[in-house]
């Protein structure tokens, strides 16, 4: 039997979503920022703001930034005196956050090509693991999180911040008209690429509940989770856990 993923508006075989996310990534690592504020309306901004907030990122802690390509966390954390590693599965995103990083004036970042599910790195190096709006691109979020907490020190934290699904009373609605109908168009006019941006936008409606993806991160072994809505529907994740 085939081991079949969600690619956002359809099923595909496992094999194949890592690839086709890729294209994704690539399709849109230059106009990232536009991305973001066709699909959130403007407002990463101020959940990222939010995200660093709750992780508290403390002078010379060491941390890793998964799926963190861009550098959009990594120059909030770098602010802060920690000594971030940059890491994402696509090149033409680490590509996009280098170029940042040079036009900003912002050195001391460690850049690494980097799958979630494959880390590289050894085992309880990193006081904290971040990854904001990438853990539901991974073929197999278990296998994410269970390399999270491998490379975590005793007692290090994981931060996670994604989209999911929205409670507020007609929010949901309004949002799924503009997500279905106006985003794709949005992709299509400013990228040339409609079916990325549907993607996306996909992936988002199909993400486990915050119940589930609570039980998720328990299954990896992190104690004293908590799981979050903040801001109508953008779920923050934060854990510590102990030996």
């Amino acid at each position: 039997m085939n081991d079949t993923v969600s690619f956002g508006y359809e099923d595909i075989d496992a094999s194949e979503k890592t690839g086709r996310v890729g294209e994704v990534f690539s399709n849109v690592a230059s106009k990232y920022d536009i991305m973001n504020d066709a699909m959130s309306g403007g407002m990463h901004r101020l959940w990222k703001n939010r995200f660093v907030a709750r992780v508290k990122p403390q002078h010379g802690e060491t941390i890793l930034d998964m799926a963190g390509g861009t550098g959009d966390i990594a120059f909030r954390m770098a602010d802060h005196g920690a000594s971030v590693t940059v890491s994402d599965i696509n090149q033409d995103m680490l590509d996009v956050g280098l170029e940042r990083a040079v036009e900003r004036g912002i050195d001391g970042l460690v850049w690494s090509r980097q799958n979630a599910e494959e880390l590289s790195f050894s085992n309880r190096i990193f006081d904290a693991y971040t990854i904001a709006f990438g853990i539901r691109n991974v073929t197999h979020i278990e296998k994410a999180l269970s390399e999270a907490h491998r490379v975590l020190k005793y007692g290090g934290r994981f931060y996670c911040l994604e989209f999911s699904s929205v409670e507020w009373p007609g929010f949901k609605e309004a949002y799924d008209l503009y997500s279905h109908r106006l985003v794709p168009q949005i992709g299509k006019a400013i990228a040339g690429d409609e079916d990325s941006y549907r993607y996306l936008i996909e992936s988002i409606r199909r993400f486990p509940n915050m119940a589930d993806f609570e039980r998720m991160i328990r299954s990896a072994g992190f104690e004293n989770t908590r799981v979050e809505p903040i801001m109508g529907g953008l779920v923050a994740i934060h854990s510590g856990w102990k030996v």
